[in-house]
Formats: C-alpha cells, structure tokens, sequence
C-alpha cells in the first residue's frame, strides 16, 4: 500500500474509476444483500436507557476521548476538539421513515458539544456520514472536515464548503493537529450505483508530547494494521469496530467480529484499544451484547488482559493514561439532529 493514489491515475487502491482493497476483500456483490436480509435476527431493545453527559473539562496538557455513540467520538487535546463519523440521527438511512432506528441516544447532546475544532469523516456510509448532523455542525463552528478521496462532491451538495480530502498515509493541512488517513478494509456507497466512487479510511492523530490515537474507521481485519504499526507506531490509544459482523460470508471483508479486532490490537501494538460500531444500530444479526461478550471471550482466549482491549459506557471518558475521567452528570434527555433543510 504505497504510494499517493492518484488523484489522476491509478494506483494500488485506484483502478482509474473506482477504489479498491489491495488485499483481493472486496466484500459481496449488492445482489447479494437481499440474500444477506434473509438471515435470522436477534431481536433489539427498542430502546436502551443512557444518561446524557457533559463533555469534561480539558486541561493544555491532558488528553481525553469521550464515546458518544457507535463510531462517534469526541477527541479533546488541550483546546482542540476533534468529532469522529458524528451521527446525531434517529436512523442510518437514507429516509427518515424507515432503516436501522437507534437504540442508544448519544451520550453527549447536540447542544452540550464544546466548539468543535475539526471532523474526522471516514467514508459515506450512513451510520458515518449523516449529513443532517454535519450541517448542523457547519452551522454552528464553520470547521473544516477532513475525509477521503472522493467524498468532497457528496458533502458539497449538502452545502458544507471547508472540506479536505486526502488520500492514504497523506496528512491533511487544514485540521489543527497533525492527522494522517491511514488505509482500511471496506467500501463506500450511498446508492446502488456509485459502489467505491470515493475512498474509505481511519485517521492517525497525533496528539503531541508522543501520544498517538488511531480511529481505525470501518473496517474488516487486514494486512493493513501491521503496515499502519510498522509506519505509524507508537499508538498509545487504537479505536478498533468490533459490531455488525455477521453473517460472517457476507460480512468478513468489511467488518472485523471480535476476535479479529483483538487480532488487529496485537498488529498495532496498541497499548490500549477502546470498542466502538456496536450497540447503537442494528446493521446486521447478533445481538446487541453478543459483541462485548465475544470480546471478552477473545481476550481470554489470547490472554490479553481486559484493561488493554476496553467496552466503555455510552458517554464515558478516558484519558490517553487510560484512567477514567470523572465529572458531575447533569440530566436530561438526548438531542438528535433534525435537518428541515
């Protein structure tokens, strides 16, 4: 996986019209989704109970990440807040009417979000991209997003303007830390007909003084940790997908279950991994505590103690140090995003 995708050309990821994974795992074909639907479900809670929290208080030097909900996390580095794949809506879907419903509200409202410095946008998919949320947050703090190759025209005609892609292993210029796109295993769509038209990724975030944060985005378990280890390390903290996995013909390439994710741990040398993509939708079968459970089966399995490789609440905080941040909870409900536009 070397080199600049070509912007122009090809690459080992760019084939001139359409992105893929160099590693041949490209996923199914769309006509297989329906096959895919037919699978028996474990039913979901309709809804599961969470306490809106305040976003902590950050000191220059301290560095906190708080887990809003699925790939949503508030990413505090002194006074730069990073969001990642911020999702404030009822549903991942393209109507509002129908498609997987939340069953956690996010752990941070809408309103209570501190001033927002950049968003991390992965890729296009609708649990990651949910474009009411992101004019909101263009509304509100007029940040830049940075995001992969391709996703520009998409977020354009939604009317957001402070955008900038970037291809994998680039650092963006305009966010205000050193943020390198690091390659992942998956694809975009929107629709049926634009299947890989823009690329998909996860973001290296530097956070100064050595300590180094990887939001892994969406991803299937590939040969792409251990040369995102060999280029990027040290990673003291990796944000690592461990839901949405089954059934395992159609899923493997594109999302990890969680004794892949475990396995992608010990490709990074993470010093600490914290899980995300689980719980907040149900995009595929298991059920909503089947992955936390798995995940502490493969831990044991590889003797990995279960404080490197972390389930946290909905709302919760850790500090880079790994320590859980304490603060008062003021009450009341969770805001989602309305877009009337």
């Amino acid at each position: 996986m070397t080199g600049r995708t070509g912007r122009t050309g090809r690459t080992d990821h760019f084939d001139g019209r359409r992105f893929f994974n160099p590693s041949g795992a490209n996923g199914q074909p769309t006509w297989m989704v329906p096959r895919m639907l037919l699978s028996p479900r474990t039913r979901w809670p309709n809804a599961v109970p969470v306490e809106p929290r305040r976003p902590p208080k950050v000191g220059p030097d301290d560095v906190v990440v708080t887990f809003i909900g699925h790939a949503t996390f508030l990413i505090q580095v002194g006074g730069v807040n990073l969001l990642t794949d911020p999702v404030y809506a009822r549903r991942a879907s393209p109507v509002p009417f129908a498609g997987p419903r939340r069953a956690r509200a996010p752990g941070i409202r809408f309103e209570d979000l501190p001033a927002i410095s950049c968003v991390l946008l992965s890729h296009n998919h609708y649990d990651h991209c949910d474009l009411a949320t992101l004019r909101a947050l263009d509304r509100r703090f007029h940040l830049p997003l940075v995001t992969p190759l391709g996703n520009g025209r998409l977020l354009q005609s939604a009317g957001i303007r402070r955008i900038e892609e970037i291809d994998w292993w680039e650092t963006a210029h305009t966010a205000p830390l050193p943020i390198t796109l690091t390659p992942a295993q998956h694809f975009s769509a929107r629709h049926m007909f634009d299947r890989n038209r823009a690329l998909w990724g996860g973001f290296l975030i530097d956070a100064g003084e050595g300590r180094r944060i990887l939001f892994a985005g969406d991803t299937g378990y590939g040969p792409h940790f251990r040369e995102i280890a060999a280029r990027l390390s040290p990673i003291d903290l990796a944000l690592l997908p461990i839901g949405a996995y089954e059934p395992r013909w159609f899923m493997k390439d594109i999302h990890m279950n969680p004794a892949e994710a475990v396995q992608a741990h010990l490709d990074l040398g993470a010093r600490q991994s914290i899980a995300m993509h689980f719980g907040t939708f149900q995009l595929t079968p298991e059920g909503i505590d089947e992955p936390p459970r798995e995940l502490a089966t493969a831990l044991q399995e590889r003797a990995v103690p279960a404080a490197w490789f972390r389930t946290v609440q909905v709302g919760e905080s850790m500090s880079i140090s790994g320590v859980p941040v304490r603060r008062s909870n003021k009450g009341g409900s969770n805001a989602e995003v309305h877009d009337d536009s």
